[in-house]
Protein backbone atom coordinates (compact mmCIF):
# COMPACT_ATOMS: atom_id res chain seq x y z
CA UNK A 1 0.00 0.00 0.00
CA UNK A 2 2.74 2.45 0.61
CA UNK A 3 4.91 1.70 -2.29
CA UNK A 4 1.33 2.19 -4.70
CA UNK A 5 0.75 5.21 -2.40
CA UNK A 6 4.26 6.68 -3.67
CA UNK A 7 4.09 5.80 -7.00
CA UNK A 8 0.59 7.34 -7.80
CA UNK A 9 2.30 10.75 -5.69
CA UNK A 10 5.06 10.28 -8.24
CA UNK A 11 2.72 10.25 -11.07
CA UNK A 12 1.05 13.15 -9.91
CA UNK A 13 4.55 14.85 -9.52
CA UNK A 14 5.61 13.70 -12.64
CA UNK A 15 2.92 16.13 -14.44
CA UNK A 16 3.99 19.31 -13.26
CA UNK A 17 7.06 20.29 -15.01
CA UNK A 18 9.98 22.98 -14.02
CA UNK A 19 11.80 24.79 -16.55
CA UNK A 20 15.20 23.85 -15.13
CA UNK A 21 14.35 20.39 -13.74
CA UNK A 22 16.37 17.61 -14.43
CA UNK A 23 14.96 15.78 -17.50
CA UNK A 24 15.73 12.38 -16.62
CA UNK A 25 14.81 12.86 -12.80
CA UNK A 26 11.23 11.43 -12.88
CA UNK A 27 12.20 8.38 -14.71
CA UNK A 28 15.04 8.09 -11.78
CA UNK A 29 13.36 8.34 -9.04
CA UNK A 30 10.75 6.31 -10.29
CA UNK A 31 13.63 3.34 -10.82
CA UNK A 32 14.53 4.13 -7.11
CA UNK A 33 11.55 3.36 -5.90
CA UNK A 34 11.07 0.49 -7.98
CA UNK A 35 13.93 -0.96 -6.41
CA UNK A 36 14.12 -0.09 -3.19
CA UNK A 37 13.36 -3.13 -1.63
CA UNK A 38 15.47 -5.77 -3.86
CA UNK A 39 18.58 -3.25 -2.75
CA UNK A 40 18.95 -3.80 0.58
CA UNK A 41 22.63 -5.39 1.75
CA UNK A 42 22.90 -7.54 4.66
CA UNK A 43 25.80 -6.09 6.72
CA UNK A 44 27.62 -9.65 7.21
CA UNK A 45 27.60 -9.33 3.43
CA UNK A 46 30.48 -5.96 3.36
CA UNK A 47 33.25 -6.31 2.06
CA UNK A 48 35.97 -5.69 5.15
CA UNK A 49 38.77 -5.19 2.54
CA UNK A 50 38.09 -1.81 2.42
CA UNK A 51 37.64 1.52 4.00
CA UNK A 52 35.22 3.59 1.52
CA UNK A 53 35.75 7.16 1.89
CA UNK A 54 33.49 9.35 0.13
CA UNK A 55 35.09 13.03 1.55
CA UNK A 56 38.88 12.51 0.11
CA UNK A 57 38.70 12.99 -3.83
CA UNK A 58 36.44 14.30 -6.46
CA UNK A 59 34.41 11.93 -9.14
CA UNK A 60 35.02 14.49 -11.72
CA UNK A 61 37.65 15.55 -13.79
CA UNK A 62 40.96 14.09 -14.29
CA UNK A 63 40.24 10.42 -13.63
CA UNK A 64 43.24 8.53 -14.93
CA UNK A 65 45.78 6.31 -12.82
CA UNK A 66 49.34 6.55 -12.83
CA UNK A 67 50.75 4.55 -15.82
CA UNK A 68 53.48 1.20 -14.77
CA UNK A 69 56.37 0.02 -16.40
CA UNK A 70 57.13 -3.08 -17.24
CA UNK A 71 60.77 -3.96 -19.43
CA UNK A 72 60.54 -0.63 -20.63
CA UNK A 73 57.25 -0.60 -21.82
CA UNK A 74 54.37 1.65 -20.35
CA UNK A 75 51.01 0.16 -19.29
CA UNK A 76 48.28 3.16 -18.78
CA UNK A 77 46.42 0.66 -15.87
CA UNK A 78 48.07 -2.22 -14.39
CA UNK A 79 46.39 -5.49 -15.76
CA UNK A 80 48.25 -8.41 -17.09
CA UNK A 81 45.89 -10.45 -19.60
CA UNK A 82 47.54 -13.73 -20.05
CA UNK A 83 45.86 -15.81 -22.68
CA UNK A 84 45.72 -19.29 -22.96
CA UNK A 85 47.20 -21.31 -26.13
CA UNK A 86 47.67 -21.51 -29.54
CA UNK A 87 47.63 -23.97 -32.36
CA UNK A 88 43.90 -24.05 -33.11
CA UNK A 89 41.48 -21.24 -35.30
CA UNK A 90 39.62 -20.44 -31.89
CA UNK A 91 42.57 -19.44 -29.83
CA UNK A 92 44.02 -17.24 -32.98
CA UNK A 93 40.82 -15.60 -32.77
CA UNK A 94 41.02 -15.60 -28.62
CA UNK A 95 44.85 -14.33 -28.78
CA UNK A 96 44.43 -11.17 -31.77
CA UNK A 97 40.70 -10.35 -29.91
CA UNK A 98 43.07 -9.66 -26.34
CA UNK A 99 46.18 -7.91 -27.94
CA UNK A 100 43.92 -6.10 -29.89
CA UNK A 101 42.30 -4.67 -26.28
CA UNK A 102 45.76 -4.78 -24.70
CA UNK A 103 46.42 -2.02 -27.91
CA UNK A 104 43.59 0.28 -27.25
CA UNK A 105 43.36 0.20 -23.60
CA UNK A 106 47.25 0.07 -23.38
CA UNK A 107 47.22 -2.93 -21.24
CA UNK A 108 50.08 -6.13 -20.80
CA UNK A 109 49.61 -9.47 -22.33
CA UNK A 110 51.16 -12.66 -21.80
CA UNK A 111 51.07 -15.67 -24.54
CA UNK A 112 50.17 -18.36 -24.12
CA UNK A 113 52.88 -21.55 -24.15
CA UNK A 114 54.63 -21.20 -27.29
CA UNK A 115 56.61 -24.80 -27.32
CA UNK A 116 55.19 -25.52 -31.04
CA UNK A 117 57.35 -22.56 -32.25
CA UNK A 118 60.65 -23.80 -31.64
CA UNK A 119 61.07 -25.79 -33.89
CA UNK A 120 58.07 -25.21 -36.68
CA UNK A 121 56.20 -21.97 -37.61
CA UNK A 122 52.85 -24.02 -38.20
CA UNK A 123 51.14 -21.85 -35.75
CA UNK A 124 53.43 -18.92 -35.63
CA UNK A 125 50.07 -16.99 -36.89
CA UNK A 126 48.23 -17.68 -33.92
CA UNK A 127 50.93 -16.03 -31.82
CA UNK A 128 52.04 -13.29 -34.02
CA UNK A 129 49.36 -10.18 -32.05
CA UNK A 130 52.43 -7.76 -32.44
CA UNK A 131 50.71 -5.56 -34.63
CA UNK A 132 47.36 -5.30 -32.49
CA UNK A 133 49.74 -3.83 -29.59
CA UNK A 134 52.79 -2.15 -30.69
CA UNK A 135 53.98 -0.10 -28.03
CA UNK A 136 52.65 -2.41 -24.99
CA UNK A 137 54.75 -5.60 -23.19
CA UNK A 138 54.09 -8.63 -25.15
CA UNK A 139 55.93 -11.47 -23.47
CA UNK A 140 56.42 -14.98 -25.65
CA UNK A 141 56.34 -18.11 -22.96
CA UNK A 142 57.81 -21.68 -22.15
CA UNK A 143 57.71 -24.10 -20.02
CA UNK A 144 60.44 -24.93 -17.79
CA UNK A 145 60.97 -28.18 -19.01
CA UNK A 146 61.95 -26.78 -21.87
CA UNK A 147 64.01 -24.33 -20.85
CA UNK A 148 65.73 -27.27 -18.94
CA UNK A 149 65.97 -28.70 -22.03
CA UNK A 150 67.10 -26.16 -24.24
CA UNK A 151 69.44 -25.47 -22.04
CA UNK A 152 70.70 -29.02 -21.80
CA UNK A 153 71.32 -29.22 -25.45
CA UNK A 154 72.97 -26.30 -26.31
CA UNK A 155 70.17 -24.64 -27.90
CA UNK A 156 69.17 -21.59 -25.58
CA UNK A 157 69.56 -19.26 -28.53
CA UNK A 158 66.35 -21.03 -30.08
CA UNK A 159 64.65 -18.86 -27.68
CA UNK A 160 65.94 -15.66 -28.39
CA UNK A 161 64.47 -16.62 -31.95
CA UNK A 162 61.64 -17.17 -31.12
CA UNK A 163 61.53 -13.73 -28.73
CA UNK A 164 62.68 -11.75 -32.46
CA UNK A 165 60.05 -14.22 -34.45
CA UNK A 166 57.31 -13.16 -32.30
CA UNK A 167 58.46 -9.44 -31.67
CA UNK A 168 58.45 -9.73 -27.89
CA UNK A 169 59.62 -8.17 -25.40
CA UNK A 170 60.85 -10.76 -22.89
CA UNK A 171 60.33 -14.40 -22.01
CA UNK A 172 57.52 -16.11 -19.15
CA UNK A 173 59.10 -19.11 -17.85
CA UNK A 174 55.83 -21.11 -16.28
CA UNK A 175 56.75 -23.26 -13.71
CA UNK A 176 54.38 -26.53 -13.59
CA UNK A 177 55.75 -29.68 -12.11
CA UNK A 178 52.56 -30.74 -10.31
CA UNK A 179 50.87 -30.44 -14.09
CA UNK A 180 53.71 -32.38 -15.40
CA UNK A 181 53.28 -35.16 -13.08
CA UNK A 182 49.49 -34.99 -13.94
CA UNK A 183 49.37 -34.74 -17.48
CA UNK A 184 49.48 -38.23 -19.04
CA UNK A 185 52.00 -36.93 -21.92
CA UNK A 186 53.88 -34.78 -18.93
CA UNK A 187 57.78 -33.89 -19.55
CA UNK A 188 60.33 -34.84 -16.74
CA UNK A 189 61.73 -32.14 -14.79
CA UNK A 190 65.44 -33.33 -13.81
CA UNK A 191 66.36 -30.48 -12.20
CA UNK A 192 65.15 -28.35 -9.71
CA UNK A 193 63.62 -24.76 -11.49
CA UNK A 194 65.28 -22.19 -9.55
CA UNK A 195 68.87 -24.01 -10.49
CA UNK A 196 67.24 -23.94 -14.16
CA UNK A 197 66.31 -19.94 -13.62
CA UNK A 198 69.42 -18.91 -12.52
CA UNK A 199 71.45 -20.51 -15.29
CA UNK A 200 68.86 -19.04 -17.75
CA UNK A 201 69.31 -15.50 -16.37
CA UNK A 202 73.17 -16.04 -16.97
CA UNK A 203 72.88 -16.07 -20.27
CA UNK A 204 69.30 -14.18 -21.27
CA UNK A 205 69.91 -10.84 -22.16
CA UNK A 206 66.19 -10.17 -22.44
CA UNK A 207 63.66 -9.95 -19.79
CA UNK A 208 62.40 -12.43 -17.59
CA UNK A 209 58.85 -13.63 -15.89
CA UNK A 210 58.25 -16.77 -13.62
CA UNK A 211 54.96 -17.82 -13.17
CA UNK A 212 53.02 -20.37 -11.47
CA UNK A 213 50.05 -22.50 -13.33
CA UNK A 214 47.52 -22.50 -10.93
CA UNK A 215 49.01 -23.50 -7.85
CA UNK A 216 50.76 -20.64 -6.73
CA UNK A 217 54.23 -19.89 -5.00
CA UNK A 218 55.52 -21.38 -1.61
CA UNK A 219 57.02 -18.77 0.90
CA UNK A 220 60.33 -20.71 0.50
CA UNK A 221 60.31 -20.49 -3.18
CA UNK A 222 59.12 -16.75 -3.59
CA UNK A 223 62.17 -16.00 -1.05
CA UNK A 224 64.15 -17.89 -3.62
CA UNK A 225 62.81 -16.03 -6.75
CA UNK A 226 62.87 -12.76 -4.98
CA UNK A 227 66.87 -12.65 -4.97
CA UNK A 228 67.32 -13.33 -8.60
CA UNK A 229 67.03 -10.68 -11.72
CA UNK A 230 63.47 -10.89 -12.69
CA UNK A 231 61.44 -8.20 -14.49
CA UNK A 232 58.24 -9.84 -12.67
CA UNK A 233 57.45 -12.75 -10.34
CA UNK A 234 53.71 -13.96 -11.45
CA UNK A 235 51.99 -15.63 -8.41
CA UNK A 236 49.21 -17.61 -10.62
CA UNK A 237 48.03 -18.81 -6.98
CA UNK A 238 45.18 -21.37 -6.39
CA UNK A 239 42.03 -19.90 -6.76
CA UNK A 240 41.90 -19.10 -10.74
CA UNK A 241 42.31 -21.30 -13.94
CA UNK A 242 44.48 -24.57 -12.56
CA UNK A 243 46.26 -26.06 -15.33
CA UNK A 244 46.89 -29.56 -12.72
CA UNK A 245 42.99 -29.66 -12.29
CA UNK A 246 42.49 -29.39 -16.05
CA UNK A 247 44.91 -32.00 -16.92
CA UNK A 248 42.92 -34.79 -14.33
CA UNK A 249 40.19 -33.91 -16.75
CA UNK A 250 42.17 -35.27 -19.43
CA UNK A 251 42.77 -38.14 -17.38
CA UNK A 252 40.62 -42.10 -16.58
CA UNK A 253 38.32 -41.93 -13.69
CA UNK A 254 40.85 -43.73 -11.58
CA UNK A 255 43.25 -41.37 -11.73
CA UNK A 256 40.96 -38.73 -11.32
CA UNK A 257 39.56 -40.41 -8.23
CA UNK A 258 42.98 -41.12 -6.68
CA UNK A 259 44.38 -37.64 -7.12
CA UNK A 260 41.41 -35.46 -7.28
CA UNK A 261 42.39 -33.99 -3.74
CA UNK A 262 46.03 -33.15 -5.19
CA UNK A 263 44.69 -30.01 -7.14
CA UNK A 264 43.63 -28.68 -4.13
CA UNK A 265 47.48 -28.18 -3.03
CA UNK A 266 49.15 -24.88 -3.39
CA UNK A 267 48.44 -21.28 -1.37
CA UNK A 268 46.38 -18.51 -2.62
CA UNK A 269 46.90 -14.94 -3.16
CA UNK A 270 46.31 -13.48 0.05
CA UNK A 271 49.10 -15.62 1.67
CA UNK A 272 51.53 -15.02 -0.90
CA UNK A 273 51.24 -11.26 -0.70
CA UNK A 274 51.61 -11.53 3.08
CA UNK A 275 55.05 -14.05 2.55
CA UNK A 276 56.40 -11.60 -0.05
CA UNK A 277 55.88 -8.24 2.44
CA UNK A 278 57.69 -10.51 5.15
CA UNK A 279 60.80 -11.53 3.08
CA UNK A 280 61.24 -7.87 2.00
CA UNK A 281 61.70 -7.15 5.47
CA UNK A 282 63.85 -10.38 6.38
CA UNK A 283 65.94 -10.28 3.41
CA UNK A 284 69.11 -8.15 2.93
CA UNK A 285 68.21 -7.49 -0.65
CA UNK A 286 65.61 -8.12 -3.37
CA UNK A 287 66.38 -7.92 -7.34
CA UNK A 288 63.23 -8.85 -8.49
CA UNK A 289 61.71 -5.62 -10.04
CA UNK A 290 57.99 -6.87 -9.68
CA UNK A 291 54.91 -8.54 -8.45
CA UNK A 292 51.88 -9.98 -11.01
CA UNK A 293 48.97 -10.94 -8.42
CA UNK A 294 47.09 -13.87 -10.19
CA UNK A 295 44.52 -16.58 -9.87
CA UNK A 296 41.76 -15.84 -8.45
CA UNK A 297 41.52 -12.25 -9.35
CA UNK A 298 37.71 -11.77 -10.16
CA UNK A 299 37.24 -8.29 -10.62
CA UNK A 300 39.05 -4.49 -10.07
CA UNK A 301 38.16 -4.70 -6.34
CA UNK A 302 40.51 -8.27 -6.51
CA UNK A 303 43.22 -6.50 -8.12
CA UNK A 304 43.01 -2.99 -6.14
CA UNK A 305 42.79 -4.80 -3.47
CA UNK A 306 45.90 -7.01 -4.11
CA UNK A 307 48.08 -4.45 -5.74
CA UNK A 308 47.84 -2.12 -2.89
CA UNK A 309 48.19 -4.73 -0.57
CA UNK A 310 51.83 -5.70 -1.50
CA UNK A 311 54.94 -3.68 -1.32
CA UNK A 312 56.17 -3.84 -4.21
CA UNK A 313 55.62 -2.37 -7.26
CA UNK A 314 52.82 -5.07 -8.99
CA UNK A 315 50.26 -5.42 -11.52
CA UNK A 316 47.25 -7.94 -11.34
CA UNK A 317 46.27 -10.26 -13.91
CA UNK A 318 42.96 -11.83 -15.10
CA UNK A 319 42.71 -14.64 -17.71
CA UNK A 320 39.21 -16.18 -17.32
CA UNK A 321 37.28 -13.19 -17.17
CA UNK A 322 38.74 -11.84 -20.17
CA UNK A 323 38.50 -14.97 -22.12
CA UNK A 324 35.00 -14.93 -21.20
CA UNK A 325 34.09 -11.98 -23.46
CA UNK A 326 36.64 -12.72 -25.99
CA UNK A 327 35.11 -15.89 -26.79
CA UNK A 328 31.21 -13.80 -27.46
CA UNK A 329 32.29 -10.99 -29.85
CA UNK A 330 34.59 -7.85 -30.02
CA UNK A 331 32.11 -5.53 -28.47
CA UNK A 332 31.55 -7.88 -25.38
CA UNK A 333 35.06 -7.63 -24.73
CA UNK A 334 35.79 -3.93 -24.92
CA UNK A 335 32.39 -3.33 -22.65
CA UNK A 336 34.17 -5.83 -20.16
CA UNK A 337 37.37 -4.44 -20.44
CA UNK A 338 36.09 -0.48 -19.96
CA UNK A 339 34.21 -1.54 -16.76
CA UNK A 340 36.97 -3.32 -15.38
CA UNK A 341 39.00 0.25 -15.94
CA UNK A 342 36.10 2.47 -14.32
CA UNK A 343 36.20 0.10 -11.72
CA UNK A 344 39.47 0.40 -11.17
CA UNK A 345 39.20 4.38 -11.42
CA UNK A 346 36.69 4.87 -8.65
CA UNK A 347 38.50 2.17 -6.19
CA UNK A 348 41.13 4.26 -6.72
CA UNK A 349 39.39 7.09 -5.60
CA UNK A 350 37.32 6.21 -3.06
CA UNK A 351 38.64 3.14 -1.40
CA UNK A 352 41.15 2.83 1.12
CA UNK A 353 42.99 -0.28 2.90
CA UNK A 354 41.81 -0.68 6.14
CA UNK A 355 44.99 -2.50 7.26
CA UNK A 356 47.02 0.04 5.77
CA UNK A 357 45.18 2.49 7.51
Amino acid sequence: MILYFCLENLKTIEGKKHINEDPSASSRKLDHIKLAFQSAISVSSLDQRFSYEPMLAPLSGNRSLPTFNLGGKTMNYPIWISSMTGGTELANTINKRLAAICGKYKLGMGLGSCRQLLYSDEYLDDFSVRQYMPDQPLYANLGIAQVEQLLANGELSKIKELIIKLEADGLIVHVNPLQEWLQPEGDKILKSPIETIRELLVIADYPVIVKEVGQGFGKESLRQLLTLPLEAIDFAANGGTNFSKIELYRSDKIVQEVFEKISYLGHDAESMVLWTNQLIEEMPKVNAKNIIVSGGIKNFLDGYYFTQKVNMPSIYGMASGFLKYALESVEALEQFTELQLDGLKMANALLKLKDHE
